[in-house]
Protein backbone atom coordinates (compact mmCIF):
# COMPACT_ATOMS: atom_id res chain seq x y z
CA UNK A 1 0.00 0.00 0.00
CA UNK A 2 0.93 3.70 -0.65
CA UNK A 3 1.67 5.60 2.82
CA UNK A 4 -1.91 7.01 2.56
CA UNK A 5 -3.55 4.34 1.72
CA UNK A 6 -1.72 2.90 4.96
CA UNK A 7 -2.66 5.37 7.00
CA UNK A 8 -6.25 5.44 5.60
CA UNK A 9 -6.26 1.83 6.86
CA UNK A 10 -5.17 2.24 10.33
CA UNK A 11 -7.37 5.59 10.65
CA UNK A 12 -10.30 2.77 9.82
CA UNK A 13 -8.78 -0.30 11.98
CA UNK A 14 -9.35 2.83 15.03
CA UNK A 15 -12.45 3.53 14.65
CA UNK A 16 -13.27 -0.11 14.56
CA UNK A 17 -11.22 -0.45 17.93
CA UNK A 18 -13.55 2.45 19.80
CA UNK A 19 -16.84 1.50 18.05
CA UNK A 20 -16.00 -2.45 19.42
CA UNK A 21 -15.73 -0.69 23.11
CA UNK A 22 -18.82 1.56 23.01
CA UNK A 23 -21.05 -0.58 20.56
CA UNK A 24 -22.89 -2.99 23.72
CA UNK A 25 -23.12 0.52 25.94
CA UNK A 26 -26.71 1.15 27.53
CA UNK A 27 -27.72 4.91 27.89
CA UNK A 28 -26.79 4.72 31.24
CA UNK A 29 -23.29 3.54 30.66
CA UNK A 30 -23.16 6.19 27.61
CA UNK A 31 -23.05 9.13 30.43
CA UNK A 32 -20.18 7.48 32.68
CA UNK A 33 -18.31 10.68 33.05
CA UNK A 34 -14.51 10.01 31.71
CA UNK A 35 -11.14 12.06 32.65
CA UNK A 36 -12.01 14.84 30.84
CA UNK A 37 -13.63 17.40 32.61
CA UNK A 38 -17.29 17.45 32.54
CA UNK A 39 -17.21 14.58 29.45
CA UNK A 40 -19.13 11.75 29.19
CA UNK A 41 -18.09 8.78 26.81
CA UNK A 42 -21.38 10.21 25.03
CA UNK A 43 -19.22 13.37 24.72
CA UNK A 44 -16.32 12.13 23.48
CA UNK A 45 -17.65 10.06 20.68
CA UNK A 46 -19.75 12.85 19.80
CA UNK A 47 -16.52 15.41 19.55
CA UNK A 48 -15.06 12.97 17.10
CA UNK A 49 -18.41 12.01 15.19
CA UNK A 50 -18.43 15.80 14.74
CA UNK A 51 -14.46 16.78 14.00
CA UNK A 52 -14.89 13.51 11.74
CA UNK A 53 -18.14 15.55 9.80
CA UNK A 54 -16.21 18.41 9.43
CA UNK A 55 -12.76 16.68 8.12
CA UNK A 56 -15.44 15.24 5.45
CA UNK A 57 -16.37 18.76 4.72
CA UNK A 58 -13.16 19.92 3.94
CA UNK A 59 -12.07 17.22 1.66
CA UNK A 60 -15.15 17.23 -0.09
CA UNK A 61 -15.78 20.96 -0.56
CA UNK A 62 -12.81 22.61 0.31
CA UNK A 63 -14.54 26.49 -0.87
CA UNK A 64 -17.33 26.06 1.77
CA UNK A 65 -14.80 24.56 4.70
CA UNK A 66 -12.49 27.86 3.66
CA UNK A 67 -15.44 30.18 4.51
CA UNK A 68 -16.41 27.84 7.83
CA UNK A 69 -12.91 28.62 8.56
CA UNK A 70 -13.10 31.98 7.73
CA UNK A 71 -16.23 32.12 10.07
CA UNK A 72 -14.58 30.56 12.82
CA UNK A 73 -11.10 32.28 12.99
CA UNK A 74 -13.93 35.75 13.36
CA UNK A 75 -16.02 33.97 16.02
CA UNK A 76 -14.61 30.85 17.26
CA UNK A 77 -16.86 27.87 17.65
CA UNK A 78 -19.97 27.79 19.07
CA UNK A 79 -19.67 26.37 22.36
CA UNK A 80 -20.79 22.54 23.07
CA UNK A 81 -21.24 22.42 18.83
CA UNK A 82 -19.03 19.22 19.47
CA UNK A 83 -21.20 17.57 22.11
CA UNK A 84 -24.36 18.95 20.72
CA UNK A 85 -25.33 15.68 18.43
CA UNK A 86 -24.50 13.07 20.78
CA UNK A 87 -26.67 15.02 23.61
CA UNK A 88 -29.55 15.27 20.91
CA UNK A 89 -29.38 11.68 19.41
CA UNK A 90 -28.47 9.40 22.34
CA UNK A 91 -25.70 6.74 22.77
CA UNK A 92 -26.96 4.72 20.16
CA UNK A 93 -28.24 6.99 17.43
CA UNK A 94 -24.83 8.74 17.96
CA UNK A 95 -23.21 5.75 17.08
CA UNK A 96 -24.87 4.70 14.11
CA UNK A 97 -24.72 8.86 13.22
CA UNK A 98 -20.77 8.27 13.63
CA UNK A 99 -20.36 4.70 11.51
CA UNK A 100 -22.33 6.75 8.67
CA UNK A 101 -19.86 9.58 8.16
CA UNK A 102 -16.82 7.72 9.17
CA UNK A 103 -17.39 5.54 6.15
CA UNK A 104 -17.71 8.65 4.15
CA UNK A 105 -14.58 10.28 5.51
CA UNK A 106 -12.78 6.90 4.50
CA UNK A 107 -14.20 6.64 1.58
CA UNK A 108 -13.36 10.67 0.59
CA UNK A 109 -9.40 10.10 1.66
CA UNK A 110 -9.56 7.41 -0.30
CA UNK A 111 -10.49 9.09 -3.82
CA UNK A 112 -8.45 12.52 -2.23
CA UNK A 113 -5.68 13.57 -4.57
CA UNK A 114 -2.38 12.40 -2.14
CA UNK A 115 -0.75 15.77 -3.95
CA UNK A 116 -3.30 18.25 -2.81
CA UNK A 117 -3.39 20.00 0.37
CA UNK A 118 -6.30 19.44 2.95
CA UNK A 119 -7.84 22.42 4.72
CA UNK A 120 -8.01 22.18 8.45
CA UNK A 121 -8.51 25.08 11.22
CA UNK A 122 -4.79 25.53 11.60
CA UNK A 123 -2.39 25.02 8.81
CA UNK A 124 -3.50 23.13 5.85
CA UNK A 125 -1.89 19.58 5.58
CA UNK A 126 -0.57 16.95 3.70
CA UNK A 127 -3.11 14.01 2.99
CA UNK A 128 -0.99 11.91 5.52
CA UNK A 129 -0.50 14.51 8.51
CA UNK A 130 -4.36 15.75 8.07
CA UNK A 131 -5.28 11.23 8.59
CA UNK A 132 -2.70 10.52 11.02
CA UNK A 133 -4.33 13.90 12.93
CA UNK A 134 -7.56 12.33 13.01
CA UNK A 135 -6.34 9.08 14.15
CA UNK A 136 -4.07 10.43 17.06
CA UNK A 137 -7.90 12.29 18.12
CA UNK A 138 -9.51 9.16 18.26
CA UNK A 139 -7.33 7.18 20.12
CA UNK A 140 -7.27 9.84 22.56
CA UNK A 141 -10.79 9.99 22.81
CA UNK A 142 -10.92 6.54 22.83
CA UNK A 143 -8.12 6.34 25.77
CA UNK A 144 -10.92 8.42 27.73
CA UNK A 145 -13.09 5.74 27.32
CA UNK A 146 -11.28 3.06 28.21
CA UNK A 147 -10.09 4.78 31.33
CA UNK A 148 -14.35 5.64 32.08
CA UNK A 149 -15.14 1.60 31.32
CA UNK A 150 -11.62 0.66 33.22
CA UNK A 151 -10.86 -0.95 30.12
CA UNK A 152 -6.44 -1.43 29.40
CA UNK A 153 -5.30 0.79 26.71
CA UNK A 154 -5.59 0.44 22.39
CA UNK A 155 -1.94 -0.54 22.51
CA UNK A 156 -0.82 -1.10 18.24
CA UNK A 157 1.67 -0.31 15.93
CA UNK A 158 -0.70 2.56 15.15
CA UNK A 159 0.81 4.10 17.91
CA UNK A 160 3.68 5.02 15.87
CA UNK A 161 1.48 7.62 13.94
CA UNK A 162 0.47 9.24 18.07
CA UNK A 163 4.09 9.46 18.27
CA UNK A 164 4.93 10.71 15.35
CA UNK A 165 2.92 13.39 15.44
CA UNK A 166 3.17 14.09 19.44
CA UNK A 167 6.93 14.69 18.18
CA UNK A 168 6.55 16.78 15.27
CA UNK A 169 4.31 19.30 16.98
CA UNK A 170 7.31 20.31 19.32
CA UNK A 171 7.32 23.87 18.06
CA UNK A 172 3.70 24.19 18.50
CA UNK A 173 3.86 23.05 21.38
CA UNK A 174 6.15 25.97 22.42
CA UNK A 175 4.44 28.29 20.58
CA UNK A 176 1.02 27.47 22.20
CA UNK A 177 2.50 28.19 25.79
CA UNK A 178 3.98 31.10 24.90
CA UNK A 179 7.79 29.56 25.27
CA UNK A 180 10.68 29.38 22.92
CA UNK A 181 11.93 26.47 21.83
CA UNK A 182 15.73 26.40 22.75
CA UNK A 183 16.15 24.70 19.64
CA UNK A 184 18.24 22.09 20.56
CA UNK A 185 18.38 18.23 18.80
CA UNK A 186 16.07 15.83 20.83
CA UNK A 187 16.77 12.29 20.18
CA UNK A 188 13.84 10.02 21.00
CA UNK A 189 13.72 6.02 21.14
CA UNK A 190 10.67 4.53 22.02
CA UNK A 191 9.76 0.79 21.79
CA UNK A 192 6.89 -0.65 20.24
CA UNK A 193 4.45 -2.80 21.31
CA UNK A 194 6.00 -5.29 19.60
CA UNK A 195 9.29 -4.92 20.71
CA UNK A 196 10.29 -3.04 17.64
CA UNK A 197 12.51 0.63 18.87
CA UNK A 198 11.28 3.43 16.90
CA UNK A 199 13.62 7.06 16.72
CA UNK A 200 13.46 10.27 15.74
CA UNK A 201 15.74 12.74 16.16
CA UNK A 202 20.01 12.49 15.42
CA UNK A 203 21.19 9.48 16.80
CA UNK A 204 23.89 11.90 18.44
CA UNK A 205 21.96 14.10 20.18
CA UNK A 206 22.84 15.09 23.49
CA UNK A 207 19.10 15.65 24.53
CA UNK A 208 17.01 12.52 24.91
CA UNK A 209 13.83 10.94 25.60
CA UNK A 210 13.35 7.27 25.74
CA UNK A 211 10.69 4.65 27.17
CA UNK A 212 7.53 3.22 25.64
CA UNK A 213 5.62 4.01 22.71
CA UNK A 214 2.17 4.02 25.05
CA UNK A 215 3.74 6.30 27.53
CA UNK A 216 4.71 8.78 25.36
CA UNK A 217 1.79 8.38 22.94
CA UNK A 218 -0.38 9.06 26.31
CA UNK A 219 1.75 11.98 27.68
CA UNK A 220 1.49 14.36 24.13
CA UNK A 221 -1.79 13.61 23.91
CA UNK A 222 -2.79 14.97 27.96
CA UNK A 223 -4.01 11.24 29.25
CA UNK A 224 -0.70 10.45 31.40
CA UNK A 225 0.76 12.82 33.91
CA UNK A 226 4.58 12.42 33.22
CA UNK A 227 5.02 11.49 36.57
CA UNK A 228 2.80 8.35 35.62
CA UNK A 229 5.00 7.12 32.81
CA UNK A 230 8.30 5.49 33.11
CA UNK A 231 10.19 7.99 30.22
CA UNK A 232 13.35 8.54 31.08
CA UNK A 233 14.67 12.20 30.00
CA UNK A 234 18.07 13.61 29.83
CA UNK A 235 19.04 17.44 29.09
CA UNK A 236 17.19 20.96 29.64
CA UNK A 237 15.91 21.07 26.20
CA UNK A 238 14.05 17.32 26.59
CA UNK A 239 12.81 18.02 29.90
CA UNK A 240 11.40 21.57 28.83
CA UNK A 241 9.59 20.00 25.65
CA UNK A 242 8.05 17.16 27.62
CA UNK A 243 6.79 19.48 30.15
CA UNK A 244 4.46 20.70 27.69
CA UNK A 245 4.73 18.52 24.70
CA UNK A 246 1.12 18.20 23.53
CA UNK A 247 -0.03 16.60 19.45
CA UNK A 248 -3.21 18.11 19.41
CA UNK A 249 -3.88 21.52 18.08
CA UNK A 250 -5.43 24.32 20.66
CA UNK A 251 -4.78 25.45 24.27
CA UNK A 252 -3.44 22.76 26.32
CA UNK A 253 -5.88 22.83 29.06
CA UNK A 254 -3.19 22.37 31.98
CA UNK A 255 -3.43 18.65 31.02
CA UNK A 256 -3.67 15.29 33.70
CA UNK A 257 -2.95 15.44 36.91
CA UNK A 258 -1.13 12.28 38.27
CA UNK A 259 -3.18 9.77 39.46
CA UNK A 260 -1.99 9.58 42.90
CA UNK A 261 -3.14 13.13 43.27
CA UNK A 262 -6.49 11.53 42.47
CA UNK A 263 -6.53 8.73 45.08
CA UNK A 264 -5.67 11.30 47.50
Amino acid sequence: MTDSAAIIADLADEHAALDERVCDLDERQWQAPTPAAAWTIRDSVSHLYYFDARALFAIADPDGFAKHRAEVHARGLDPGIDLAPGRELGGRGLLLAWRGTRAELLAGLAAFDPGRRALWYGPDMSLSSFVTARLMETWAHGQDVADALGLPPVVTDRLRSVCHIGIGARAYSFWQNGATDPGDPIRVEVTGPSGQLWTWGPEHATDRVAGTALDLALLVTHRRHRSDTSLTVTGRTAEAWLAIAQAFAGPSGGGRQPLSAKVA
